[in-house]
């Protein structure tokens, strides 16, 4: 196969097979010996392979008007060998860029790598869960937060999802177990046991619950969300409000953050997260503000509290209500008892609740508060009243227990009738006279004894 040499696309194939070109009247003067073209042709190969980088402008000559490098005084080999880039003027030449070698990562670099990366990235999501109270069992938040310098937090509008708040507080929330030791009618002794719930309201262990929970507890014990449990001590408990303190040895707990109930409109979210039933730690419900200021008579005391239809059952006393930020704003106390009545469940607002556990930690008990000095039994209805043996129904002294009582002449047995002009019928009634009044304060009572009415003048104490 032979292939001729075209002087715009240079040899058709690079695999082509010489032969010698036709004879021209100069061909005598410019023959060579075999070997030699043979030699020549090579180098012309080699030159061509170059050339075909290279685009020739098409220039004629000055004289014979045929393209530079045309000569037809020369033989064929000549003309090939003339029509290279070494002797066509105005060839411009195309630089071919060079590729960069790829690089290479060897296998133990990129193992090496690797690690970094995971140790780095595993160093941020612990980070981030130290930031932001995520770590487990209600331990490992940076967050310090404490009960007695508190602020409420303000509503900024960015309501987070039911997933978020519970995620935020469900470490927060504990259980809690209480052991009562009671005594029967054949005097014999025997522990009753009980079961609500609880919120961490400070970082170095401080719990708040509600009074009814822990009240005459002779054993309680607080679990955490991660299984962990300790035994508790009992800061302070006002039974007027139903809030009550109780502390944990352990410290860089998550605590919930403090709401503010007063910004509560009816129809906001609420999520209530406790322990239904003392055996379903960490169950969440979620409903709506359903009523504010709602006044309700509980554990004999009256109360304002707030409403709300998220499910609430025996145990959720004491847990937490939140709002729609995930923040604070109520102790769940108790859900309506009546017969096939659902969807109504109450807590203690936590602005009043915050007040009464700082006092409760500062002091052990509520200070500036008028007393009787007096303990009393509520025989005010009839089967109370039957089952100690009394005849008229109301609000009895069992126990004399301040000096100021005592001096003024009131006995165990008493009956309180009357306080200035108000009959008390109920022990809810006593209180509510009592808070409108402060220590110092003079009052007269009227108690029944025997059957008689007696007039007695005492001055009010500070409750303890």
């Amino acid at each position: 196969m032979t292939n001729e040499f075209d002087r715009n696309n240079g040899y058709q194939d690079q695999n082509f097979t010489m032969r010698d070109p036709e004879p021209s009247e100069n061909s005598g003067a410019h023959a060579e010996s075999g070997s030699e073209q043979h030699e020549q042709y090579r180098k012309q190969e080699s030159e061509y392979t170059e050339a075909r980088t290279f685009e020739p402008e098409q220039h004629t000559g000055s004289q014979t008007g045929q393209p530079y490098g045309f000569d037809p005084g020369f033989s064929g080999r000549e003309q090939q060998k003339a029509y290279t880039y070494e002797n066509v003027p105005h060839m411009k030449a195309k630089k071919v860029k060079e590729k960069k070698p790829p690089v290479f990562i060897t296998r133990k670099a990129f193992i090496i790598t690797m690690i970094c990366c995971m140790i780095f990235t595993s160093g941020l999501t612990v980070g981030g869960m130290m930031l932001f109270g995520g770590g487990s069992g209600g331990i490992g938040t940076s967050k310090e937060i404490s009960a007695t310098n508190y602020t409420l937090a303000k509503s900024t509008g960015a309501e987070k999802s039911v997933e978020e708040i519970i995620a935020q507080n469900e470490n927060a929330v504990v259980e809690i177990k209480t052991e009562s030791v009671s005594t029967d009618s054949w005097i014999q002794n025997y522990v009753t046991e009980g079961a609500g719930s609880g919120v961490i309201v400070d970082t170095d262990g401080y719990i708040m619950t509600c009074n009814h929970v822990i009240d005459g507890a002779s054993a309680i014990t607080v679990t955490l969300k991660d299984g962990t449990s300790y035994d508790a001590k009992v800061i302070g408990a006002d039974e007027k409000t139903d809030v009550a303190i109780i502390k944990i040895e352990a410290d860089n707990l998550t605590a919930a953050t403090y709401g503010n109930s007063d910004e509560l409109s009816v129809g906001d979210l609420a999520v209530a997260i406790g322990n239904p039933l003392g055996e379903l730690g960490g169950s969440a419900t979620t409903g709506v503000i359903s009523a504010l200021d709602r006044e309700l008579t509980v554990e004999g005391q009256n109360m304002t509290l707030l409403q709300t239809d998220a499910s609430i059952n025996p145990g959720n006393s004491g847990g937490g209500l939140f709002d729609g930020e995930g923040n604070l704003i109520g102790i769940v106390v108790a859900k309506s008892s009546g017969s096939n009545v659902e969807g109504l469940g109450f807590a203690i607002p936590i602005n009043t609740a915050a007040e009464i556990g700082k006092e409760l930690i500062e002091n052990g008990h509520v200070t500036g508060r008028a007393a009787l000095g007096v303990s009393v039994i509520d025989a005010s209805d009839a089967q109370t009243a039957m089952q100690y043996g009394l005849q008229l129904t109301g609000i009895y002294i069992a126990e004399v227990t301040g000096s100021e009582a005592k001096a003024a002449g009131f006995e165990r047995g008493d009956m309180i009738y009357y306080i200035d002009d108000t009959q008390i019928d109920s022990s809810a009634t006593l209180s509510s006279i009592l808070l409108d009044h402060k220590p110092g304060d003079k009052v007269k009572v009227i108690v029944i004894r025997d059957g008689k009415t007696v007039e007695l003048t005492t001055t009010l104490t500070e409750a303890q």
